[in-house]
């Protein structure tokens, strides 16, 4: 199966692309990559009617290579993921975090959600039921540092703010580019902490009736 990954940041890449050679090895994969829209995001202070249009572009884009679903892996980004959604239903294109909320909400009530992109601490938290104590927190500095490609910067930042989250059930990673950092956070915080890409594998494989034997 053709499975069309579509990123607003290059370092959801690698994290997705190593989940699917874990998980689902036979899929194809086609990246989408258009960083400006982070940047975008960021210069206009919220999601726009443009915004939803380029997302729906993208959509267009995808299904007319023949592809049998749609992942994005760019968190900030919920309403324009959902607006490609109702376009193309009932093809499975899922949100990059959806999965992940699944299974932090029957894990735990007080949820700790650690992000590196500020977008995503204002986008992502309604994606949870109402129940859940949901504690953010932005590891700032983190993102700049691997976009500078110094991973290890990023990691001590983000172990850093995750430390603040020790109270919590489980830390929620809410980014594609967290998930190498999981060890650590769990290491610094004795917390089970998840994360997104291993999660959206499996969901898409469940949706599409791939056999994980």
């Amino acid at each position: 199966m053709r499975i069309t990954l579509i990123h607003a940041l290059k370092h959801s890449i690698v994290p997705i692309e190593a989940s699917f050679a874990r998980l689902w090895p036979d899929a194809r994969l086609m990246n989408l990559l258009d960083d400006s829209l982070s940047a975008d995001l960021a210069r206009d202070g919220g999601l726009t009617d443009a915004m939803t249009e380029r997302f729906l572009g993208l959509g267009r884009y995808a299904v007319g290579t023949g592809s049998d679903a749609i992942l994005f892996t760019c968190s900030a980004f919920g309403p324009c993921i959902e607006a490609v959604a109702r376009v193309h239903a009932p093809m499975p294109v899922l949100k990059p975090n959806e999965a992940m909320i699944e299974q932090a909400v029957a894990k735990g009530r007080k949820i700790g959600l650690l992000s590196t992109f500020p977008p995503t601490l204002a986008s992502m938290p309604p994606e949870f039921p109402s129940r859940i104590e949901l504690v953010p927190k932005l590891a700032e500095g983190a993102l700049a540092a691997l976009d500078r490609g110094d991973r290890a910067t990023h990691d001590r930042l983000v172990v850093e703010a995750a430390r603040s989250l020790r109270d919590c059930d489980l830390i929620a990673l809410a980014q594609y580019s967290l998930a190498p950092a999981a060890d650590a956070v769990a290491e610094a915080t004795g917390r089970p902490v998840l994360t997104t890409p291993d999660s959206a594998v499996l969901k898409l494989m469940k949706m599409l009736g791939v056999d994980r034997t």
